[in-house]
């Protein structure tokens, strides 16, 4: 009944949002190569590097969307197939669900809370020897050029990173609110993007 998700909405909603976490956590790594190494960047980010990474990205992305599509489709749903929601989401599907859906969740809440919190306590990292090295910097244009090319960046993952918690990694569902926070990660940071790394 809910084959109209699958493939256009969820398996294309976590294989995007999931490639967007890596690609945010390769994008500190790659500040944190330019401002802390930048006489090794460009022996270290070659063209072939940034293509393996790439692909890692999407690699990563197609795995976890296919864990959490088929984990998600094994449930039995048995009730209206309307999903009173903006797209078809792990939070939405799992309301519609007739049978139990405790593992699924917490299934869910270790699967994404693993991946979001790998790659944030990964970008805080970057960021953290980033600041180190532009407090080394005597000049103040060449502390505030990195600290603005630093902050659109950790704008962008704030904006990503705190609705996708508050959906993913919490106890229960609160539909309407929900909703309107998904909005943020959904359409705000895309819009964001290109006024932020102009």
């Amino acid at each position: 009944p809910f084959g109209g998700c699958v493939i256009p909405n969820f398996f294309l909603f976590h294989f995007l949002g999931c490639t967007e976490c890596f690609l945010y956590t390769l994008m500190a790594y790659d500040r944190f190569l330019a401002i802390c190494k930048p006489l090794h960047y460009a022996t270290i980010m070659t063209q072939s590097v940034c293509n393996y990474l790439a692909f890692g990205t999407w690699l990563g992305g197609t795995f976890h969307s296919l864990f959490q599509t088929s984990f998600i489709f094994r449930l039995p749903f048995c009730g209206p197939n309307r999903v009173d929601y903006f797209f078809c989401d792990i939070p939405a599907m799992l309301r519609l669900a007739c049978a139990d859906t405790t593992i699924n969740e917490l299934v869910t809440f270790v699967d994404i809370g693993f991946l979001a919190l790998t790659c944030f306590v990964l970008i805080l990292t970057s960021y953290g020897y980033i600041v180190a090295a532009i407090l080394r910097i005597q000049s103040i244009d060449g502390r505030r050029n990195a600290f603005s090319t630093c902050a659109a960046h950790l704008t962008v993952v704030i904006v990503y990173y705190v609705p996708c918690t508050f959906i993913y990694l919490r106890p229960g569902s609160q539909e309407p609110l929900d909703g309107v926070v998904a909005v943020f990660y959904t359409v705000i940071t895309p819009l964001l993007n290109p006024v932020i790394y102009r």
